[in-house]
């Protein structure tokens, strides 16, 4: 018992969430390089040496050097086994990352010096603040020109409504580049510029105090600004206090370049004694102790084709109690059936290894033969409850799909469907029509790139797409109630229904969706589905 407890107790399960470009695959390939899970970096712009950045593996990804799925690293370093969850930083993926930090016991924020807080990361953190997850703050780029660093601190406290406490302070920025000040050592770590896909590079510790070494690495005009800036800080930041940080109330600040890998380690080692190991998770009958010896999951995400030789399809479970053991029975909740998880593995991107065994904490991908939905349950046979479900986002865009050859219906219905059931877009079909006329609805406009790429790519069909003006979708919440092919609506109402056969309503504007409730006095109408 105390080798399963301790199992646990080892784990860390995180997040990396940032706006586009501000260094988020990048710091994610830094903390596994020291993990010794790889030996080089790739750069996502490397084109030159035609390697991609490691948690980046879907074609499309590699061609425009974003990330638009989630992915699952594991690996170990000084004793505790980290699972890294990787999220998408373009805004049209923004729904991956909402499923994905449900996974997750904490966040990594990483913020470019340059830009301070920008609009996907007040999006991401609002979700963060939403579970009081703990968030930490990496503040990147600081080989390049930064913005004052009080004022980076300003910005977020302002942006984002929590209270930042730093834990180092950078001397310089750019070229002027020197190093960290340790707030708790007291200790100036120095920079000293690294082979960028390596981490070897030497990092010297500076007593504050030690005068005459402080004014060999820095200018008199930096050593002057920095100790104004300690002297300041110690006066005006928040005071640590590691139970505000572990209900999201405090955000511990760090800074450095994770190109140079600069600060990565010092934040990785603070990171790791900072968070907890997995929490308790809520599920219909109470909180669940992740402690607790009976093994139980939810899955989060369902990825199709992460190998195209395999033509899979993969569920990815977070394990929220107990442990699992391959070939184990299971049941499964909404399916209503015992079960055993076929080929249980463990990710590093597309690189993926089976597993004997996992524990509370760990991100494990199964065989999917289509059974699974984002938010199931798996738990031991002989306990039925299930965890809380993953909110499903209202498309804001939509688009008519046109199938280019008729011949290819099968494949289209397949990967279509195949690809929904993944949660990046929505389908719907006319209200009294089948498969023929289907509407796909995104919440980001890019998602129809991928859908178009994926099917092309994937499922060998191509399609046109034919934008639709709608930009509002209700859900009727009394469909039993009432009759919706008499419900009397605006001339640019259209009436569709959902894969489950849910009827909704897409409407152009706002008024519509009040003329239309005017109109039908029993209509009610929701703006999420509740199954």
């Amino acid at each position: 018992m105390a080798d399963f407890t301790n199992e646990i107790k080892k784990r860390r399960t995180f997040a990396i969430i940032s706006h586009p470009d501000a260094g988020k695959t990048t710091l994610t390939e830094k903390f596994l390089l020291y993990g010794g899970a790889i030996n080089l970096a790739g750069s996502v712009k490397g084109k030159a040496t035609a390697r991609h950045a490691v948690s980046d593996w879907m074609e499309i990804e590699k061609e425009r050097g974003i990330s638009v799925t989630s992915s699952v690293l594991q690996f170990n370093y000084d004793g505790y086994c980290i699972n890294i969850l990787d999220t998408p930083g373009h805004q049209d993926f923004s729904e991956d990352t909402y499923r994905t930090l449900m996974a997750a016991d904490s966040a990594v924020m990483v913020i470019d010096a340059s830009k301070g807080v920008e609009a996907q990361t007040r999006k991401l953190f609002k979700v963060c603040a939403m579970r009081h997850i703990p968030i930490f703050t990496f503040i990147n780029k600081l080989d390049r020109d930064a913005n004052d660093t009080f004022e980076l601190l300003d910005d977020i406290e302002k942006e984002l409504g929590i209270p930042t406490c730093p834990v180092n302070w950078p001397i310089g920025s750019g070229k002027a580049f020197r190093g960290v000040y340790d707030r708790n050592t007291r200790k100036v770590l120095t920079f000293s510029d690294t082979m960028k896909g390596t981490k070897e590079g030497v990092i010297e510790e500076v007593d504050v105090d030690d005068d005459s070494r402080m004014s060999e690495i820095m200018t008199e005009d930096q050593k002057e600004q920095l100790l104004e800036e300690i002297e300041l800080l110690d006066g005006a930041s928040a005071e640590f206090d590691l139970d505000e940080v572990s209900c999201g109330k405090l955000s511990p600040v760090f800074f450095g370049s994770a190109l140079t890998n600069f600060g990565v380690e010092t934040f990785l080692q603070h990171f790791l004694k900072m968070t907890t190991s997995p929490l308790p998770r809520t599920a219909d009958c109470g909180e669940i102790d992740p402690m607790k010896e009976d093994f139980s999951a939810f899955v989060f995400k369902i990825q199709a084709n992460m190998n195209k030789a395999h033509r899979d399809r993969i569920a990815f479970m977070r394990i929220c109690s107990g442990k699992f053991d391959a070939g184990m029975e299971v049941y499964h909740v909404q399916g209503d059936k015992k079960m055993r998880l076929s080929q249980p593995q463990q990710m590093m991107a597309q690189d993926r290894h089976i597993v004997d065994e996992a524990y509370a904490g760990d991100i494990i991908g199964v065989f999917d033969p289509g059974i699974f939905s984002i938010g199931d349950t798996v738990c031991v046979p002989g306990k039925k409850f299930a965890y809380e479900g993953i909110p499903t986002f209202a498309p804001e865009h939509f688009a008519r799909v046109r199938l280019l050859d008729s011949m290819k219906r099968k494949q289209f219905v397949k990967g279509v469907n195949q690809i929904a059931q993944e949660g990046a877009i929505q389908i719907f079909q006319e209200y009294m029509g089948g498969m023929e006329e289907i509407i796909v609805g995104v919440v980001g406009v890019l998602q129809f790139d991928v859908l178009k790429y994926r099917l092309e790519n994937e499922y060998n069909v191509e399609i046109r797409l034919e934008n639709l003006p709608y930009e509002h979708i209700r859900w009727i919440a009394n469909k039993e109630e009432v009759d919706v092919a008499k419900l009397t609506g605006t001339s640019d109402m259209k009436k569709v229904k959902d894969m489950r056969g849910n009827p909704l309503l897409l409407f152009v504007n706002s008024w519509s969706v009040g003329m239309t409730l005017d109109r039908n006095k029993n209509l009610k109408l929701e703006e999420f589905s509740k199954n």
